[in-house]
C-alpha cells in the first residue's frame, strides 16, 4: 500500500491570527476535530504552545496513536512530523491565508500507513474513505470552531 495524501480548503469568516490559534490549542482540538479522541503535550516551546504532543485518532479502520513534533510559523502555518507511532510515517500541516475579510485554510495530510494497517485499508474505496473522514473533520471542525468563536 502507498501513501495516502490530501489536503482540504475551506474559507473561513474569522482572522488567521483566530484559526492559527484554535488550531494551535491541540489539547482542545478533540472537541471540534471529528477524528481526534485525545491528546497529552510532553513539550511546549518559548509561546507555550505545543511542540511534541501524543494524539489519539481515529482513522476509520482502527485507532491510531501518534507522537507529533509541531512547529509555527506565526499566523501562517502549523506544520508537524510523526516521530513514533501506529503508522510508519506521517506529517501535515495547517496553512492560513487572510485576504478580503476570509481566511483560506488548507489541512494537509501524507500518512504511509505502513503494513499492518495497509492490510486494514484494502478494498473499494477504503482509502478514499479514510482520507476524506480525516481532512474533511480537521477542516470543516475548525470552520465551524472559528466562525462560532
Amino acid at each position: 500500500m502507498g501513501r495516502i495524501t490530501g489536503d482540504r480548503t475551506v474559507d473561513i469568516a474569522a482572522p488567521a491570527e483566530t484559526c492559527f490559534a484554535i488550531a494551535a490549542d491541540l489539547e482542545r482540538a478533540p472537541a471540534w476535530q471529528s477524528a481526534l479522541q485525545d491528546v497529552e503535550v510532553h513539550e511546549r516551546d518559548a509561546e507555550g504552545r505545543p511542540a511534541v504532543a501524543t494524539l489519539i485518532s481515529d482513522a476509520k479502520v482502527r485507532t491510531i496513536t501518534a507522537r507529533w513534533r509541531l512547529t509555527y510559523a506565526e499566523f501562517t502555518a502549523i506544520t508537524w512530523e510523526q516521530e513514533r507511532g501506529d503508522v510508519k510515517a506521517m506529517r501535515g500541516s495547517w496553512t492560513f491565508d487572510e485576504s478580503g475579510g476570509l481566511t483560506r485554510a488548507t489541512y494537509a495530510l501524507e500518512v504511509d500507513p505502513g503494513r499492518m494497517l495497509g492490510l486494514l485499508l484494502r478494498g473499494p474505496g477504503m482509502v478514499d474513505k479514510v482520507r476524506d473522514y480525516l481532512l474533511e473533520g480537521a477542516a470543516d471542525g475548525l470552520k465551524r470552531q472559528a466562525e462560532s468563536a
